[in-house]
């Protein structure tokens, strides 16, 4: 099993805080890999919420066809940070990388008019494009290129990672971070495999199994979507899946349980939405999840969700206060971010459930597929 934690504050947080509530919850992760997901970021990234950010690994050698390729296309640096490697050999498990490249950009003066579909679009083109010249020359590894969004993935254990990153510093901060502390069982570890997974604004993280991997996979690639693509892990498509709802079929998270585990033909007999979500239910049936699965996720508003499937064998809890909420894996995890909350309103999501917590941070709503859906005009 690996562990899950995800915390979204009104004040910019470091992503030690993440780290730490991973440490705690560490006999759940074989420290074989750590994930990091920031957003609504603070320090010198706010300045630059529209700018897009690259965020990835590079070989000196990379880093030179990148910026060749960038200029090519018209995109000027306009904020890079640099993580530099101390000179000495890297902590045991943790491999030697020449550079981790944080780097917010120019949009192209081309770029003027465009909407902001065909933006997104186009950035997502770009980040695919630069994960394969990776591949072939295996001298970059992309993991998002997005306005408002950085992503760190290294193999070895989380704290360890952190300190050797040193990850506490100010121009990581952020309102919304999730972490992931992996257990390999992909048996040769692939840093593309490693969650958070992300695609146009939208990211989740999983622990759990997802044997019904292969048809979910062949549904999805057959939809014509570039950005349907990868797949180092079985739980990708859970992101994929909640892109295909939102920017596919124009739905919201309320309806996300309604794709992956839909209600049984009786309960959907007495639902106020029954007809549409019969047609959900047939149409989308090869997006139907096999667990056991407990998924946390943002959404591109910083909305933070967690869902469990419908055999509800992984754990999961979300609690905090007005401003600041965590999820987590266990509650030790939530304990050792947020000692000083109301314990007694801390949810435990359960099979039927959406626990959310939106951007205003003021309190968890809980979404039950029982309830009616609020649906698009």
């Amino acid at each position: 099993m690996c562990r899950l934690f995800a915390v979204t504050s009104e004040e910019p947080q470091s992503p030690i805080m993440a780290i730490r509530a991973l440490d705690v919850m560490r006999e759940g992760h074989d420290g074989s890999g750590v994930g990091l997901f920031l957003s609504d970021l603070g320090g010198p990234f706010e300045e630059l919420k529209g700018a897009p950010i690259l965020s990835g690994i590079f070989t000196n050698e990379g880093m030179k066809r990148l910026d060749q390729f960038m200029i090519n296309i018209g995109f000027m640096t306009k904020y890079k940070m640099s993580i530099k490697v101390p000179k000495t050999s890297p902590p045991p498990g943790v491999p030697k990388r020449d550079r981790y490249l944080i780097r917010a950009y120019e949009y192209p003066e081309s770029w003027e008019g465009l909407s902001q579909e065909e933006i997104d679009y186009r950035l997502m083109m770009i980040r695919i494009q630069l994960r394969q010249m990776g591949d072939e020359n295996q001298d970059m590894i992309v993991y998002s290129f997005w306005p408002d969004v950085i992503m760190i993935k290294e193999l070895g254990d989380p704290m360890t990672v952190a300190e050797y990153l040193q990850l506490d510093r100010e121009e990581l901060q952020a309102r919304v971070i999730m972490a992931q502390g992996r257990q390999n069982t992909n048996y040769a570890i692939n840093l593309y495999a490693c969650h958070p997974f992300f695609i146009q604004g939208i990211s989740t993280m999983t622990n759990g199994e997802n044997t019904a991997f292969i048809p979910i996979r062949e549904f999805l690639s057959s939809r014509g979507f570039p950005g349907y693509m990868g797949y180092q892990s079985d739980s990708e498509v859970f992101t994929h899946i909640l892109h295909y709802t939102m920017n596919r079929l124009g739905l919201g998270i309320e309806a996300y349980k309604h794709i992956i585990t839909p209600l049984q033909d009786k309960d959907l007999e007495q639902h106020p939405n029954g007809g549409l979500l019969k047609e959900l239910k047939h149409s989308c049936r090869r997006l139907i999840i096999d667990g056991p699965n407990c998924v946390i996720g943002v959404l591109p508003d910083k909305s933070v969700f967690m869902v469990q499937d419908r055999k509800k064998l992984r754990p999961g809890v979300v609690g905090g206060r007005p401003g600041l909420y965590a999820f987590s894996s266990e509650i030790c995890g939530l304990d050792a971010s947020i000692p000083d909350r109301d314990k007694s309103k801390d949810f435990q999501p359960m099979h039927l459930d959406t626990a959310i917590v939106r951007p205003d941070r003021q309190e968890v709503k809980i979404c039950n597929q029982m309830d009616s859906l609020p649906l698009p005009h």
